[in-house]
């Protein structure tokens, strides 16, 4: 075998290995892209069930007595709370 032969499979064996580094590496990334939006999107859940929770508790200063809500508004914003509450825990973590 002649030196230039045996560099030539050299560096195709040398290439072989620099891509299967990129397409390891790509995978890497590609699951490291996925964890975050991951976490993203779960910070970005608990940041709304903050911001529900917030307006829930906040009352006006001075509310006139005619504009007092009545039970059923009270039970229904209730409901709502509670449905917005099972749908950010109700699907598991993937």
């Amino acid at each position: 075998m002649n030196p230039l032969t045996s560099r030539k499979q050299l560096l195709i064996a040398e290439s072989e290995l620099n891509r299967a580094h990129l397409v390891r590496d790509l995978q890497s990334i590609d699951h490291n892209i996925h964890a975050l939006a991951q976490q993203v999107k779960s910070a970005g859940s608990i940041a709304s069930l903050a911001i529900s929770l917030f307006s829930w508790f906040q009352r006006p200063k001075a509310a006139p007595v005619a504009e007092k809500s009545s039970w059923l508004q009270t039970l229904l914003k209730g409901a709502q709370m509670a449905g917005s509450l099972w749908s950010e825990f109700r699907t598991p973590p993937k």
